[in-house]
Order: C-alpha cells, then structure tokens, then sequence
C-alpha cells in the first residue's frame, strides 16, 4: 500500500507553538497517560471500538428514515441528526477535539471495502486544495434549508446513505485519504472547528522526532522481513508529526500514535485557537496565509453560521416573500439563492475588503488587501464557532429528552413495546437555563477572534499594532451583535414536537 510522500522541514522551519509554550510553562496535560483512557486510545481496535456502535446507529437511522414515521418529530433519523448528532459533535469539539472523524461510521465502510478493492489513482493536482469541499459544505447548507431536511425523514436517510456512497466511491478510487482531506463537507467544519479544540496529537519531544530515521508516522510501520507488509498505516493526510502544527486537516485517526516506534506522540494540551495567531509552514498544509481556498473556508464557517442560524428565525421568511414579489420567483430557490449569495459571499467580501484597507493605510502594513484580508480571516473562526455551539447548543438542550419518546416509539413500531409508551411530551431544558449557555457560547467565540487578531496585529505592525487590531476587532464585534440579535430572534423548534 503506498503512502502520501514524506514532507519534512528544516529546523528552523518548526515553529509555530511559541504562544502555547507560554500558556502551558508547565509539562501539557497528555490524553494518553490518562489512566483507563489512555490505554483504550492506545489500543490499536479503539477507534474501530467506537466507529461500529456508530455505524449499527447509522443503520437503524436510514431504515427509520425509509420505513418509520413520516412525522420528522417521531422518526430517530431526523431526531438524532438534526438535534443530537450536530450538538453533540460541536461539544465534543469544544471539550477535547474532533472526537467525531476519530470514530467515523464512514471509514469503517471504507475500511471494510479496502479489504477487497485496492485504490488505484491518486487525488488530481489541482483538486489539492478546499475549493471543492467549499462548494459541498455551501451545498449542503443550501439544501438543508432548501429541502427542509430537518422535516424528511426520508431525505435524511438519503442523505446518510449518499454519504456512504461518496466515500466508497472516492476513497475505491483514489489513494490515501482524498475524501476527508479534499471532499468530506463535514470533515471540513470538523477541521476548522477544532483550531479552538484544547487538544490536539502532537509530539511530545521533538528531539526524538529529529533522531529518528524511520518516519514511520507518516511512512507506516512495516515488517522487518517483507517491506511490502504494512503493520501499521502512518497518516494518510500527510500530515509529519514533527513538522505539524494544529489540528486543520487532522482527523485524530491516532494511527501517527500507533506507528510511532518511540511512543513520541500524544493528545496533548495547548491554547484554543493559538494555531491561529501563528504562520509556520505546516506539514500537508503550508502557511495559512498563503492558502486562499483555507481562508475561503474559514469565512464560510463564520458566515455560514450566521446563514444557518438566519434560516431558522421569522425575519428570514419576509425577507424571501420581498424577494420573491419583486423579482418574480416562482420557487423558493431564487430567493434563498440571493440570500445565500449575499450573507455568504457580499458580505465577508465587502467587509473584509474594508478591514484590510484600513488596516494596510492605517497601520502601514505593506501586505496588499488580499494578503491581509486572507491572514486576518482566520481570526473570525473563534467567533464563527461561538455561534455553531449556541445554535447548535440550542437545539440540543432544547430537544435534550426528544431522543427517549422517539425511540420508544421505534420500538414500538417493531412490536416490541418493551420501553413503555411514548412520552411526548418529554422536551428538554427550558429556554431560560439555555439562553445563558448560548450566550456564553456567543462570548467564548468573540474572546477567542479578539485574541487571535490581536496576536496578528503584533506580528504585522510591531510600531502601531492597536491600529492594525481596531478594524478587525470592530468587524469581529458588529458579527458578535449579528450573533446576538439572531440567537434572541424566536427560532424554528425544528425536528422536535414543538416546531411550529
């Protein structure tokens, strides 16, 4: 099986975690020494441990798509996906890290199927980027919004199932990991989100890393006898331990941990978001400021947040009445279309446009507007996050208890009522102990973009750094007041008894 092709870097290109070091003067906390936890994470099963629960889940919930109830409230696909699975990933990201990619129903289909069909091709040169995983993740949220998919449990089941078809056909086709690093929709929100995880796998000492001579964490373990054996399979997105920085384009697979021969790699502690402050040539990546398509993507995340969460309240249906009267729409496409276009891209366009202008003639940065514009994108990922977890947490907590009603039910409809009958009216928390949550969410973001642009600034204009900060902590507090009055808009109870 061949590997990615090794990218190492000088020593004085491993930089990158000079903000982290001073956060954590003390050894960083390591998953890994954790005991019982430790010792799972390390077992070379535990991610196939949790990826089948996950996977037998993902059965039952297309079959209840196809075949249970066609009321979205009543069926487990439209419940678990809608209301449980999307908080609970953005949670779980918050807490520790992209614990969703680790345990991916999807990749033990694709695993399975490797078994039999070795990939023959490798990823087109130019399709090396996030362009079109952009273009999926726009799609997806469009056609969320468009399809109604929160209300179609049969939509939803299809919409798994594509999934499954997706990365069978890609990953049968193309070597490596080309879905999750070029395709996957959800792989991507994963990756950006999880810049403000505080954990990320990482060496523990880079000394070793420079005296090894196998590189088997990117390379791959391999028996001593018949090179052509692969023991253990080193990081598919090729991403080099010691030459990566952060958590853009790392799935937590943890196979770099299982390879490692000098167990030198851990899930350790570090600042949320100082990935960010920084530009280090990154192994698999590059320099962020460099790249244009993980910048586009950053600013789709935040706005995207904002479209998602805008879809949801009363002002959105005026709005797309106006549209549809004005312009002649005969379909609901049209409206949400411009909708799309104008929060998603006119927006971040002009508004960063004029950061970026401010700051190169206020400050004197010599970057042109572009370059500015596409380092100081990152630093609205914080604040984009922020919003995910308040409407996500929203309607997590809201619909908490759905998930028992719901499965009751589904038992029922088996002929085996062995649960009892089903509790409708079991809800969730009430909206006055969420609303403080939200907000809090809401404030953890904006802390988090202030700070990243403020690390920016230094580094950019060492004379006048408040001068380069003031535009892009003033954009990042106008998104923070967008966040606000759309979280205290009334919002659409979706895929719960009490949608309206």
């Amino acid at each position: 099986m061949s590997k990615p092709p090794v990218v190492l870097f000088s020593a004085a290109e491993q930089e990158g975690h000079a903000g982290e070091e001073e956060f954590l003067e003390a050894q960083p906390f390591d998953l890994l020494a954790v005991p019982v936890i430790g010792p799972l994470l390390r077992w070379r099963h535990s991610r196939t441990l949790l990826q089948i629960p996950l996977f037998v889940l993902s059965m039952v919930m297309i079959l209840e798509g196809l075949l249970g109830p066609t009321l979205s409230p009543k069926n487990l696909a439209t419940v678990l996906t809608w209301v449980h699975f999307r908080g609970v990933l953005v949670l779980a990201i918050l807490c520790a890290g992209n614990l969703f990619c680790f345990s991916c129903p999807f990749m033990l289909a694709r695993n399975f199927m490797r078994k039999w069909i070795h990939p023959r091709f490798t990823w087109p040169r130019r399709l090396r980027n996030k362009w079109l995983s952009i273009a999926l993740f726009v799609g997806v949220l469009f056609g969320y919004e468009l399809f109604g998919l929160w209300a179609s449990p049969w939509l939803t089941a299809w919409v798994i199932l594509g999934y499954f078809a997706a990365i069978l056909i890609v990953d049968g086709l193309f070597k490596h990991g080309a879905f999750c690093k070029y395709v996957c929709p959800i792989g991507q929100f994963n990756f950006i989100a999880s810049t403000a995880s505080p954990l990320e796998v990482a060496v523990r000492d880079q000394e070793v890393c420079d005296s090894c001579q196998t590189r088997d964490c990117i390379r791959g373990r391999r028996e001593p006898a018949s090179p052509l054996v692969v023991l253990q399979r080193g990081c598919e997105l090729a991403l080099f331990q010691p030459a990566k920085v952060g958590n853009m384009d790392c799935t937590f697979c943890l196979d770099c941990v299982h390879a490692c021969p000098h167990d030198n790699v851990g899930i350790l502690s570090r600042l949320p978001a100082g990935e960010l402050m920084s530009d280090p040539l990154r192994s698999g990546i590059g320099r962020f400021s460099r790249r244009n398509d993980i910048a586009a993507l950053a600013l789709v995340f935040c706005f995207g947040a904002l479209m998602n969460a805008f879809g949801m309240v009363s002002p959105v249906y005026t709005a797309e009445s106006w549209l549809e009267r004005t312009l002649h729409f005969h379909s609901r496409a049209g409206a949400l279309g411009i909708l799309f276009t104008a929060v998603i891209l006119v927006e971040p366009a002009i508004l960063l446009g004029a950061a970026a202008w401010i700051t190169r003639a206020w400050a004197g940065v010599k970057s042109g507007w572009l370059a500015i514009a596409v380092r100081y994108a990152y630093a609205l990922s914080p604040l984009g996050f922020g919003m995910w977890l308040a409407h996500y947490g929203f309607h997590f907590f809201t619909g908490l208890y759905t998930i028992v009603p719901v499965t009751q039910n589904a038992f029922a409809e088996l002929g085996w009522p062995i649960l009892g009958d089903p509790r409708w009216t079991l809800v969730g928390l009430p909206k006055t102990v969420v609303e403080p949550i939200e907000f809090g969410f809401l404030l953890l973001g904006l802390a988090g973009s202030l700070l990243v642009a403020w690390g920016l600034a230094q580094d950019d204009a060492e004379q006048h750094p408040l001068r380069a900060f003031a535009p892009w902590g003033v954009l990042c507090v106008i998104l923070f007041v967008c966040c606000v009055w759309l979280m205290t808009q009334p919002m659409d109870m979706r895929a719960t008894m009490l949608a309206g």
